[in-house]
């Protein structure tokens, strides 16, 4: 086997990331959301505020976005870290963002509450031990054809660095299929709970590509085992700068809370969501 620490014959009983006042792996499932891009100050705040009203434990925003062709739009960078810094400030939710080189984790750990490893990072092995060596809570997203025990494996080298604060994100695989933009393995979320304590949750935009689908694919997450879910949420899908297409409007996000609501009750779950809040945004 080549993980051990992050294997369930090591430690048997589930491991609990605490991210501030968040726990990921308890009763409570944990709700992360917002744009792909932190596009602007103003927006970006308007929607964390939101977020919160809306009952999310966590704010999501990229400040370094890793693309496939080198013209589209990278991020604000160092803009975007002071924003989610504001952000934290004024909602007193953790963030959560991704860092793509070795040379940015000790910038990065200093703003964000949670260290994104994303997809085609999964495998980068001195940013693994980079970020383990933060000693911060590390969320590891599955890679885009990696088997679970490769992805397991990933996990490891954070590990093997003393850091064993990892969340692992389910989002999608590279198939044949051409419909959506990955296929979500919703097997995986069973699978990562026999073979590891690690708390699992999913990404369903990322999965979907399609913002139709976020919703199905979130309730099927969370009737399946999964501990949280990892959400694009954007004011106006149709002017973001990247992943409109599966980004939830506040209002579809708010409706998507309350239907989580029972789903997750009848798997032992509590979600939390602020009823008022969705009656005043379903009215606009």
């Amino acid at each position: 086997m080549g993980y051990k620490l992050a294997s369930r014959r090591e430690k048997q009983e589930d491991t609990f990331v605490k991210v501030g006042s968040a726990v990921v792996g308890g009763s409570l499932l944990t709700m992360i959301a917002g744009p792909c891009a932190i596009e602007n100050r103003e927006q970006y705040l308007q929607v964390a505020v939101d977020l919160k009203n809306a009952g999310v434990q966590m704010l999501r925003g990229g400040a370094f976005k890793p693309r496939t062709s080198p013209y589209d739009f990278q991020g604000l960078a160092a803009e975007g870290l002071d924003i989610l810094a504001e952000a934290h400030r004024v909602t007193g939710l953790p963030v959560v963002t991704e860092v793509l080189d070795t040379r940015d984790v000790e910038t990065v750990v200093k703003y964000a509450d949670v260290l994104q490893v994303g997809s085609r990072n999964m495998q980068n092995f001195a940013l693994l031990k980079e970020v383990g060596r933060s000693n911060g809570p590390v969320l590891l997203k599955r890679g885009l054809a990696a088997t679970i025990d490769e992805w397991l494996m990933a996990a490891e080298y954070i590990m093997a660095e003393g850091n064993s604060q990892v969340i692992m994100c389910e989002r999608g695989i590279r198939t044949f299929e051409t419909h959506t933009r990955n296929t979500l393995d919703i097997s995986a979320i069973p699978a990562l709970k026999q073979l590891s304590h690690l708390p699992v949750i999913v990404d369903p935009s990322h999965a979907a590509g399609k913002w139709e689908m976020v919703a199905p694919l979130a309730k099927a997450s969370v009737a399946a085992g999964a501990d949280g879910l990892l959400i694009e949420v954007h004011p106006c899908p149709d002017d973001a700068i990247c992943d409109g297409g599966q980004s939830l409007t506040m209002v579809n996000f708010s409706g998507l809370m309350k239907e989580l609501v029972p789903i997750a009750k009848a798997v032992g779950r509590e979600c939390r969501c602020n009823a008022e809040h969705l009656v005043k945004k379903n009215a606009i």
